[in-house]
């Protein structure tokens, strides 16, 4: 059966299918934070979108304005395909294998979790009918962090055969560009110059420089090559290739194995011989761990992370599979990045030119947090690395503090859209939120007085600077854009207040806790009491009338978006009607207000969450992948807990039935966050509010149970949901506090507690827009 195959631990595609390639070049893609590669076939072609990507590496292009404006971004960022080192071509007595000509008779890849490698196995018939045997193992190392290795073998079936393997290093491989501004096109045509090239024996090193940013890759490549005689070799390299040949002559039955490593290497300032210097000495290391010594690694590292991370959905196998598929992506965009943006692609394709957005935060860094608690810390240290910029763009504004970009690669300002880029000033409370997050789960005090003070007293400095008491006694922030894309430049957006109000008094708490490090940022009681007056007195609008929450200030006043009359092929609204007409109705693109229910849900009460979570649902279209883990979330908590079902699958399933028909660009991360957050923070009912780890957890119908690891202030933790109870057990580490649909209670180890799980509230009586409700959810058997 061709597609993917249902397998609890791993992401199988059987048969070949050219069509589908892009496709599966993006979810086969291989990642450690650092070093990001898609999933092509070994042999480069046929291909669908090839792409190598360093974190942070980018060049620069001029963005396009119609007309220009004061403190409008001048320079844009895109992600650079670097130098290719995946391919390794193989000729067959001189006819290549080539997957769209002889015949396939058997052919599968397989992205294994728990390994940690993409692994392909082929049974090829040349168009003269010789047959061979093809297996392949690639690898991007989680320990080895600038490293990656291949190992590739040949078989002859039926008789003996010249087998000739090429392995390439190739940069600025050509390739189409998916832009519609034709400055970001000429940017990445050929982006890479060549200045330096070396090749001895079975090594060569290329080394480029970029045309406009400037910055400086070295990519280099070793081999071993195991067969048993008649084995010839070469190595060349010149500008933009490198070739590393073997030939042999190979009986039936017995196998070519080449292995090849990879090394990588940039730099904003580093000279190309400390480039060549770092890639060599990283090509050392791999070859003195050898291919097996990276695979137990791999493993090891692996083994850990399940066992910190792991996510158990029974009666649903197609569901555990996409859980943990999610997972897996999640810790290959962010294990290894060390002081880089987490973009909102991750490393696994081109899509949003490689940019980093507030979906980090809100969205990847929870998971994160609670699993791999240093991946969430090196995120946020990369926040804290920019943010110089984000004071000068402050500056620019004519505002204090810090304001943090809507997207970057290196912490500058890329947006070219004002309204819903500049004015979504909610990023930086977003930043602090996640900040505050972490703290709390993980006690690092050192993270906090080192970077954590700075950016709360930076980011409270901007709302402080933003927003204004009123003569009502308020305090307003205006003309800003929420969540919601589909509002835009409004006046005290709910979400956007509320983290501002959570920053405001972070910042206070943080100054109080760490005085040496806030009084070095001229921090004075003054000031931090004025944080939390303005905190105090946040305005949250609220319409009696209807008796919801209105999304932004007079939001419930506009006019009603007609569903009735809009068709289904009009979705996403953006991308067929006027932004005007968006603005000045009630149309939601995604979770705006329900997103402030789930990230400050101590801010309302259960009553005011469920009469918002209905008024909003009926005017919420999901043009976003991001909104349907937070709607299953809040679905879950007022009691709709199959309609949180449908939710967690949309979000799950959101790459590997590609509903949003561009997972070729590459996969959504915060998407994939959302899998986890729909069952941890959704059926889990996990909270963090007002520094208590709450749970109440819940099963929706279908599943028979569920349970998740997490981990908490160093102890490692899992909570266990059948029907009718939840049991707590700690797996390694000392007692925590926590509470059970309000119950507080103390977990001790090897002391495991179960508990009842009372009824679900009564649901408020839910509709979504016309043709936007989610596809409902039946599990296998039902």
């Amino acid at each position: 059966m061709s597609g993917y195959q249902v397998d609890p631990w791993l992401l199988r595609w059987n048969e070949l299918s050219v069509a589908e390639l892009r496709r599966t070049e993006s979810t086969f893609a291989l990642s450690n934070g650092h070093i990001g590669m898609r999933g092509t076939l070994d042999e480069g072609e046929p291909r669908g979108l090839p792409g190598t990507y360093l974190n942070g590496f980018y060049e620069e292009h001029a963005l396009p304005y119609g007309e220009g404006g004061y403190g409008y971004p001048e320079a844009g960022q895109t992600v650079v395909n670097v130098t290719d080192g995946k391919v390794i071509r193989l000729l067959v007595e001189d006819e290549p294998l080539d997957m769209r000509y002889g015949r396939a008779l058997s052919h599968s890849r397989e992205l294994d979790f728990r390994s940690g490698t993409l692994r392909r196995r082929t049974e090829w018939e040349s168009p003269t009918g010789r047959r061979v045997l093809v297996a392949s193992e690639r690898l991007v190392s989680f320990t080895q962090r600038a490293v990656a290795a291949i190992r590739y073998e040949v078989t002859p079936l039926d008789d003996k055969l010249q087998l000739v393997a090429q392995s390439d290093l190739l940069a600025n491989e050509p390739m189409e560009h998916e832009t519609g501004d034709p400055r970001v096109a000429a940017a990445l045509n050929a982006p890479l110059v060549a200045e330096y090239w070396a090749a001895d024996g079975a090594r060569a090193v290329l080394a480029h420089q970029t045309r406009n940013s400037g910055l400086r890759v070295a990519a280099g490549m070793d081999h071993e090559v195991e067969v048993n005689d008649g084995l010839r070799s070469s190595v060349e390299a010149k500008g933009d290739l490198a070739r590393f040949t073997v030939a042999a002559d190979v009986p039936a039955g017995e196998t070519l194995r080449l292995t090849k490593y990879l090394g990588y290497g940039w730099s904003a300032q580093r000279s190309f011989p400390a480039l060549r210097a770092q890639v060599e000495a990283a090509l050392a290391g791999a070859r003195q761990t050898g291919f097996t010594g990276l695979l137990d690694e791999q493993r090891r590292f692996l083994d850990d992370f399940w066992a910190a991370a792991d996510v158990e959905v029974d009666g649903d196998p197609e569901l555990q599979q996409a859980v943990r598929f999610a997972l897996f992506h999640l810790l290959q965009a962010g294990a290894r990045g060390e002081t880089r943006a987490i973009a909102g692609k991750g490393l696994t394709g081109p899509g949003y030119d490689g940019h980093a957005f507030w979906d980090t935060e809100v969205f990847v860094l929870p998971v994160l947090t609670y699993t791999v608690p240093d991946a969430a810390r090196d995120a946020l240290r990369w926040r804290h690395s920019t943010v110089d910029k984000a004071r000068e763009r402050a500056a620019v504004l004519g505002q204090k503090g810090a304001a943090f970009p809507w997207r970057s690669i290196n912490g500058a300002e890329c947006s070219a859209y004002w309204p819903a880029g500049t004015a979504a000033f909610h990023v930086s409370g977003d930043i602090a939120s996640a900040v505050t997050q972490y703290v709390f789960a993980t006690g690092d005090e050192d993270f906090l007085a080192e970077h954590g003070t700075e950016l709360l007293v930076e980011t409270a400095r901007l709302w402080s600077s933003l927003g204004h008491h009123d003569q009502h006694g308020g305090f307003r922030i205006d003309g800003v854009t929420g969540p919601d894309e589909y509002s835009a430049v409004v006046d005290n957006n709910v979400y956007t207040n509320l983290i501002a109000q959570r920053n405001l008094r972070a910042a206070a708490d943080a100054s109080e806790r760490h005085p040496r490090e806030a009084g070095a940022l001229g921090v004075t009681d003054t000031e931090i009491a004025a944080w939390r007056e303005a905190a105090a007195r946040m305005r949250i609008p609220f319409d009696p009338l209807l008796g919801v929450h209105e999304q932004n200030e007079g939001f419930t006043r506009h006019a009603e978006w007609d569903f009735e009359r809009t068709d289904p092929d009009a979705y996403p609204l953006l991308l067929n009607r006027p932004y005007f007409d968006l603005y000045r109705k009630q149309v939601v693109k995604q979770a705006d207000l329900v997103l402030a229910m789930h990230v400050r849900g101590d801010a309302f009460t259960p009553e005011q969450k469920a009469a918002n979570f209905a008024y909003y649902e009926a005017r919420t279209v999901r043009d976003s992948s991001l909104s349907a883990g937070t709607q299953g979330v809040l679905a879950a908590e007022v009691g709709l807990l199959e309609l949180a079902y449908d939710y967690l699958a949309e979000a799950a399933f959101t790459d590997l039935h590609d509903l949003h028909d561009n997972v070729h660009n590459g996969l959504h991360m915060a998407s994939l966050a959302g899998a986890w957050t729909g069952i941890v923070s959704g059926f889990g009912g996990m909270r963090d509010h007002g520094g208590r780890l709450a749970f109440a957890p819940r099963l929706p119908p279908g599943l028979t149970g569920l349970s998740f690891r997490l981990t908490f202030r160093g102890t490692r933790f899992v909570v266990r949901v059948a029907p009718g109870e939840a049991t707590y057990e700690i797996v390694a580490g000392g007692a925590f506090d926590t509470s059970h649909h309000g119950e507080e209670f103390t977990v001790e180890p090897g002391s495991p507690v179960t508990l009842s799980i009372p009824d679900p509230p009564t649901p408020p009586e839910v509709a979504q827009p016309k043709h936007r409700a989610p596809r409902h959810r039946v599990p296998p058997g039902d």
